[in-house]
């Protein structure tokens, strides 16, 4: 039904032409075709199809053919409340809800053949054959002419130039492409290039989630652009709203590559200036751009005021580089910087470096900043260097770990902020799976290791190294760490044919060195058979004999001295048996789930015979093998169910106990051994060990884990260990806990304490609270040590310098 004024039915109508116009021919110079729509139902259907025709023909500047097959070839198709055409110039004028859409004719369907349709049918189980067909299954074309709707512009007046492609209109102009949509008071559009000026302006770039006002926008390109007296910012903002933080210039141009170039800049919060730049550059681009990220603002008791303006550099899609220009007025410039690069999924770097010239670490012990904490050094220079990289080359794998730092306080001193221990320990083990050595760790591994597996064996070679930064008193009572230059350990198993026996080895090559004292070769051959016992269809039974020969070739370093003999060598034997009695049960529930529970009590017994390892240099524990002769018996629980149509793990329980053949002394039952593994359900997690000594010492040992998170993102963890064992040269006691927890619909918290319940001493204790909105969000941090209290502030502006959300 043809629509006409005081008949609308919706937003959008079409006129059609008087029916004694409709095919009139134009020849006449500055003849004016016009086109009304009347208020009648008199039209026939045939005299409605050829108006249409008319003004689809008019567009594209053809000439009138009053066929109704010529329709199908336009490009452009535009409706209006009035609409007339000039033929020289041949143009177009449209007056009153203009909608203008650029179409794209599409390629014609194609049409299977029987026996295909019957096979896809067949395949996918459809009544009908799939809408579409992949090339070479094609037997012919469907005669049907589709279209794509590229461009669609709304004005309430349009002026169109058929032979330029030129558009000018104004009055609510509204364009709506592929990348952007624009909205102004006046627009001036070339077609051919998808450029043009509009004034009073927004453009909303979808992908970039880039939001653009201004007096004059110039479209140059596909995404660039250039504003006069306008503002950006990078996320959504409601129509007719102020954005909560807005960028304002008085010339911005907005380049291809993703940047927007300002002059004269203000930063403005809820439309009034707070900061002004005479020249500024912002990312506005989702994907990795080159520039500068939001700052980080602290406040320290024995650094001072501080603050780190990072810049982000993209060197390429798989390159980039991290500059952090940091600065305390307490102590001086302290600048950093992080590489990163990724080849495939299998094969990544990332090294990380921050240097400072300390002010307040002049070596004058009489000093506030020494009197006021705990530290020991008193070097100027400070730095801390560390990087990970995983690399796959051919069959091996091989992973580097670096840790380099210049003296023992650095880590606990520079724990926060982006370039501090805390977060670079939490980026690189998210990252690589593995973190750092303990902030407090004297002793830093530096670590090359290359892995190579087949067939049941491995080979693996290690090169370790340490950078050592202990006090001079510890130095004077403890052996340097030795440095293992290299080591190469092959390993594997074989079985001998077709009998149940199978041949294990262990070698094992190690150059130890150390820059003071002793060091060495070391060789240990270690093979072994072993074999499963028929004693029972109920039992399961194993035993394992092997031999060990271990040959040393001791080297002395600096003042190392060596009494005994270069050379030395060491034979032994052990053995292992084996029974276990394997138990299973399921539990059905009524609801269809179920529980399965294994029980497998076992009884083992090892065997090592006394050998004389005195006159042997001892490194680790390879080097002292102590006789044994020890019946351990004990229980392993393993639980794992059913629910909801959903099979997981829900843990284990195992105790144990030994008993010593070879001890003389009362005490011949060793410690009660529990080790418990809980997930009861999947966002619950408990970790628990603990040793009980039955000859009335008690618990010498507790070490608990527990975790839980929900839906909304809320994480509590606990952390508790005590430990008042032989191994260890003084008793720990110490409990660590974080939790992170949603306060209300904006605001988030984190904390996270460690306490040494021992000493009676908080080591750590932080405190984070964020507030995130629609475009940015703000969190406030305080970290306390015994030696420092420090504040900081981090703003996060959406799609700038990071994404916004609750990661605490």
């Amino acid at each position: 039904m043809t629509s006409c004024p005081g008949q609308r039915t919706g937003t959008k109508f079409q006129k059609l032409a008087k029916s004694r116009n409709a095919c009139a021919p134009s020849t006449a110079i500055h003849r004016v075709t016009e086109i009304e729509c009347r208020s009648t139902r008199l039209f026939t259907q045939s005299t409605k199809y050829l108006c249409t025709s008319f003004v689809l023909m008019s567009l594209i500047g053809s000439a009138i053919v009053c066929r109704a097959e010529s329709v199908a070839t336009s490009e452009w198709n535009i409706t209006a409340d009035r609409i007339i055409r000039y033929d020289n110039p041949s143009s177009i004028v449209a007056e009153g809800s203009i909608v203008l859409e650029k179409r794209v004719k599409l390629p014609p369907r194609v049409k299977p053949s029987a026996e295909q349709q019957s096979q896809w049918a067949s395949l996918l189980g459809e009544t009908e054959p799939p809408k579409d067909i992949t090339a070479g299954q094609v037997d012919e074309q469907i005669s049907e002419d589709r279209y794509r709707t590229d461009v669609v512009i709304e004005a309430d007046w349009l002026s169109y130039d058929v032979d330029q492609k030129l558009i000018k209109a104004r009055g609510n102009v509204k364009i709506v492409g592929k990348d952007d949509t624009l909205m102004a008071d006046g627009a001036r559009v070339d077609m051919n290039t998808e450029t043009g000026s509009f004034t009073d302006a927004v453009i909303i770039h979808k992908e970039d989630k880039l939001h653009l006002e201004g007096k004059t926008i110039e479209k140059t390109g596909l995404t660039t652009y250039h504003v006069v007296d306008g503002w950006a910012v990078t996320c959504k903002v409601e129509t007719g709203k102020t954005p909560p933080w807005s960028i304002a210039s008085a010339d911005t141009t907005v380049t291809e590559g993703g940047y927007a170039v300002m002059k004269h800049a203000t930063f403005n919060i809820k439309g009034v200036p707070v900061f002004y730049s005479p020249y500024m550059i912002i990312p506005v681009k989702n994907t990795r751009q080159s520039g500068l990220l939001l700052p980080e603002i602290h406040q320290s008791s024995t650094g001072g005021f501080g603050a780190n303006l990072p810049f982000f550099w993209n060197l390429s899609d798989s390159m980039d580089v991290t500059i952090f220009p940091e600065f305390y007025v307490d102590r001086g410039f302290m600048p950093g910087a992080e590489f990163r690069y990724v080849l495939d999924e299998t094969s990544r770097g990332t090294f990380t470096a921050s240097y400072l010239d300390d002010s307040l670490s002049d070596g004058d012990l009489n000093s506030s900043y020494y009197k006021d904490t705990d530290f020991t050094h008193t070097n100027s220079d400070r730095y801390w260097v560390r990087g990970k990289a995983d690399q796959d080359i051919a069959d091996w794998q091989t992973r580097l770990d670096i840790d380099i730092v210049s003296d023992r306080d650095y880590l606990t001193e520079f724990n926060s902020g982006y370039t501090g221990f805390s977060k670079s320990d939490d980026r690189y083990l998210h990252d690589f799976g593995r973190g750092f050595d303990n902030k407090t760790e004297d002793t830093r591994q530096n670590l090359m290791t290359a892995l190579k597996s087949w067939d049941g064996m491995s080979l693996q070679a290690n090169l370790l190294g340490y950078n050592d930064v202990r006090t001079d008193a510890k130095k004077a009572s403890q052996e340097d760490p030795l440095w293992t230059l290299p080591q190469v350990n092959f390993s594997g198993v074989r079985p001998i044919g077709s009998s149940s026996f199978s041949f294990n080895w262990v070698t094992d090559y190690v150059n130890y060195w150390r820059e003071d004292g002793i060091g060495g070769n070391r060789i240990d051959l270690h093979p072994s058979l072993s074999t499963s016992i028929p004693l029972s269809p109920y039992l399961e039974s194993r035993a394992e004999a092997g031999v060990r020969n271990t040959f040393y070739k001791v080297e002395t370093y600096g003042d190392g001295v060596w009494d005994n003999d270069d050379t030395q060598n060491r034979f032994l034997g052990d053995f292992e048996l084996e029974v276990a009695s394997p138990l299973m049960r399921t539990f059905g529930f009524s609801d269809g789930d179920s529980l399965d529970h294994r029980l497998r009590p076992y009884v083992r017994y090892n065997y090592i015979p006394d050998v004389d390892q005195d006159d042997l240099p001892d490194f680790d524990s390879v080097d002292r093998i102590d006789d044994e002769s020890l019946i351990t018996y004990g229980f392993d629980n393993f639980f794992s169910g059913m629910f909801n149509d959903v099979e997981r793990d829900i843990g284990y329980v195992k105790i144990s106990q030994g008993y010593d053949l070879l001890s003389d002394a009362e005490d011949d039952f060793t410690e009660v051994n529990l080790r418990l593994r809980l997930i009861p359900i999947p966002k619950l997690f408990v970790e628990y060990e603990t040793d009980y000594n039955v000859y009335g010492e008690g618990f010498v040992l507790h070490s608990f884990l527990g975790a839980y998170t929900n839906s909304r993102g809320d994480y509590f963890s606990i952390d508790y260990s005590y430990n008042n064992t032989d191994e260890v040269s003084s008793k720990i006691d110490q409990i660590n806990f974080t939790t992170r927890a949603r306060l209300l619909p904006q605001w988030y918290t984190r904390i996270e304490v460690e306490h040494s319940i021992a000493e009676d001493e908080t080591n750590d204790a932080k405190l984070a609270l964020l507030y995130t909105a629609p475009c940015w969000s703000v969190e406030f941090q305080t970290e306390y040590t015994p030696s420092d209290t420090r504040y900081m502030i981090i703003f996060n502006l959406a799609n700038i310098g990071g994404s916004l959300g609750t990661g605490l």
